[in-house]
């Protein structure tokens, strides 16, 4: 098996801004934007809303719904791109998330708005997930991890930009102009899909939707949000454990269904794409908990101001899509798979000097780690995508790809628990002084630091591109 001079043949960044691949790249990373945007949009209006609208008991539910619709939408999204093409469900889904906008946006009550942000999360789901499918389709195998640096990029730019649009709008105007942004920005991703996905080629299957499946991952979504807001570490290690089992028996099921909505080797040691998976799961378990608690320690520990604090927690993106940038002009298949290796060491790496620097009080340290995190989901995230998507078994790539953003949503939601649960258990709510402050936040890193040593571990069993070619071979053989 070889591959063609075009695939393997050097290119430059501009060649995604040719004629050939420009529309393609923008809608793939407007696809992004609505996602990411979207996210820090809400987050910096929301609670300008609820001063007017009320609701503020209910403000939590506005993200945790989100969350929960988008992961669900996300694992329908290869079905839904077999049974009706990927044009009309990206079509379908932008209208849904749509809906959803204008809902929240003129919502009268914090109900309406719930309404609407489920609306969102549905749609945004499905975006993704087909979205990461159409990449191998749209792009040849030499593009495809600068199509990720790009979206590395424009995660970076919203990262920045959506707090402050959004803090202008709602100051000047009002919160419902920060959520109406989505508007102008959801009918274009229409306009671009009509102009370059293809039409669907096929005839449109009757659509038998898992819906038990799909609950159960909703529900067990939901199961780890509820773990967040337990009074008692117990019942969160219970909520926990229970989410685990449940979605665990989603994958187990799934493999016996003739509706799979997961490719069939899905968390299996013995392949790339199994392995693969475990590695984007556990990244994003490990590193979430730098996301809910890192600007709050600074703040409360150090007494940096929101600004100052969100600055020195952006370093993160701001390091991922740099080095994601810089690495995607690599071709060398070796190389590639020694900085998938990389990622998850840089990862385990940052977080230990993280707790080094909050053991020792100094915030450049800190900074050090978050910039080593970020370097490390740079490095490795875009061949790490590429390799599952291209490893996928005959007719199961769609389901590969568009399992990628769905699962990395799962691991920041799963993070995010466990860290609510560690800070819970080792007294971080109730720390006065700044000694136990520092002392609970060390623990908190310390518990994500281990578990990024899973993801460590799996970034060396995953197999070589040329141990998975050898496979392939020996299996057509056979």
């Amino acid at each position: 098996m070889h591959e063609t001079t075009e695939e393997t043949g050097s290119t430059s960044w501009s060649e995604l801004l040719s004629p050939s691949y420009s529309a393609a790249t923008l809608t793939l990373c407007l696809g992004v934007a609505l996602f990411a945007f979207n996210g820090f949009l809400v987050s910096t209006s929301l609670p300008t809303a609820v001063r007017e609208i009320g609701g503020l008991e209910l403000i939590s539910w506005a993200f945790t719904l989100y969350l929960v619709l988008s992961i669900v939408g996300g694992a329908s999204g290869a079905l839904l791109k077999a049974r009706v093409g990927a044009r009309m469900a990206l079509v379908g889904a932008a209208l849904v998330f749509l809906a959803g906008t204008l809902i929240a946006a003129f919502a009268s009550s914090m109900t309406e708005v719930l309404i609407g942000r489920a609306f969102q999360g549905l749609g945004e789901g499905i975006i993704a997930a087909i979205c990461y499918a159409l990449i191998p389709e749209l792009f040849p195998s030499r593009l495809v991890s600068k199509v990720f640096g790009a979206e590395a990029v424009v995660w970076a730019v919203a990262a920045f930009g959506g707090p402050l649009v959004s803090g202008l709008l709602t100051e000047h105007l009002s919160w419902r102009a920060a959520f109406l942004v989505n508007v102008p920005l959801a009918l274009i991703f229409i306009a671009l899909v009509f102009y370059i996905v293809p039409r669907f080629s096929g005839e449109i299957a009757r659509l038998s939707v898992p819906f038990l499946r799909l609950a159960a991952i909703g529900f067990g979504i939901m199961l780890v949000a509820f773990a967040s807001i337990m009074q008692t570490v117990a019942t969160e290690v219970l909520f926990v454990l229970g989410a685990a089992t449940v979605l665990a028996s989603v994958v187990i099921v799934d493999r016996r269904s003739r509706t799979p909505l997961f490719p069939s080797d899905a968390f299996a040691l013995n392949s790339t794409v199994g392995i693969g998976l475990w590695i984007v799961l556990l990244m994003p378990v490990a590193q979430a908990s730098t996301s809910v608690y890192l600007v709050m320690t600074l703040q409360n520990l150090w007494g940096y101001g929101p600004t100052k604090a969100g600055a020195f927690s952006a370093t993160f993106a701001i390091a991922w899509s740099t080095v994601a940038i810089f690495v995607a002009n690599i071709q060398d298949q070796r190389r590639r798979a020694w900085l998938i290796r990389l990622g998850p060491t840089l990862l385990v790496a940052g977080l230990a000097t993280i707790v080094f620097g909050f053991f020792v009080d100094r915030p450049l340290v800190v900074m050090l780690g978050q910039i080593a995190i970020g370097t490390g989901f740079g490095v490795s995230w875009g061949f790490l995508s590429q390799s599952v998507m291209e490893s996928a078994r005959s007719g199961e790539r769609d389901r590969a790809s568009a399992l990628l953003p769905t699962l990395q949503s799962v691991g920041y939601a799963i993070g995010a628990a466990l860290a609510g649960l560690v800070a819970n258990a080792v007294g971080y709510p109730e720390a006065t002084t700044p000694a136990a402050l520092r002392d609970a936040t060390i623990i908190v890193f310390a518990v994500s630091t281990v578990i990024g040593v899973g993801a460590f571990v799996a970034g060396f069993a995953l197999p070589t591109r040329k141990k998975t070619l050898l496979a392939i071979e020996m299996q057509k053989r056979l």
